[in-house]
């Protein structure tokens, strides 16, 4: 896929989600989200088998606020007012998932229940937000545009 339609993807509130993104795409939709306007987070989960874990990765890693609380509640507080990162929107690459998945399949699947919710509430301000892991996982579709 070309750049440009990539980049076009990425800009359409209306397709977010959450995907799997093979490691062969990642530099692509960092490159597409940064003409795109879009603020790009990279996130490994790699020693992260529990979910206090995961949430305080992705406080540093996204740089929340001093008021984040590590709980779910908190994430999607946060995950839905980026006003500290102000941007035409938000993308996610989140990699080494496959520990807390194996751990925690539990956990893993009401976190993405906190990312499903924050992806709705900015498509209804026509913004897109996408996570993208780089494991294949029950759910999660490869973006048509990287296969």
């Amino acid at each position: 896929m070309k750049q440009s339609e990539l980049l076009t993807v990425l800009a359409n509130a209306r397709q977010a989600g959450i995907y799997h993104l093979p490691p062969s795409g990642q530099a692509a939709v960092r490159e597409a989200a940064q003409a795109a306007g879009l603020a790009c987070f990279e996130v490994s989960f790699a020693d992260s088998e529990r979910i206090d874990t995961v949430l305080t990765r992705l406080g540093y890693d996204l740089d929340f606020p001093e008021w984040y609380g590590r709980n779910l509640d908190a994430l999607k507080d946060c995950l839905t007012d980026f006003s500290w990162r102000q941007a035409a929107g938000y993308v996610l690459i989140i990699c080494r998932a496959e520990v807390l998945l194996a751990e925690d399949p539990a956990a893993f699947a009401v976190l993405n229940e906190v990312f499903a919710a924050a992806i709705a509430e900015w498509r209804e301000q026509d913004f897109p937000m996408w996570v993208f892991y780089d494991l294949r996982a029950e759910g999660l579709a490869t973006l048509p545009a990287l296969t």
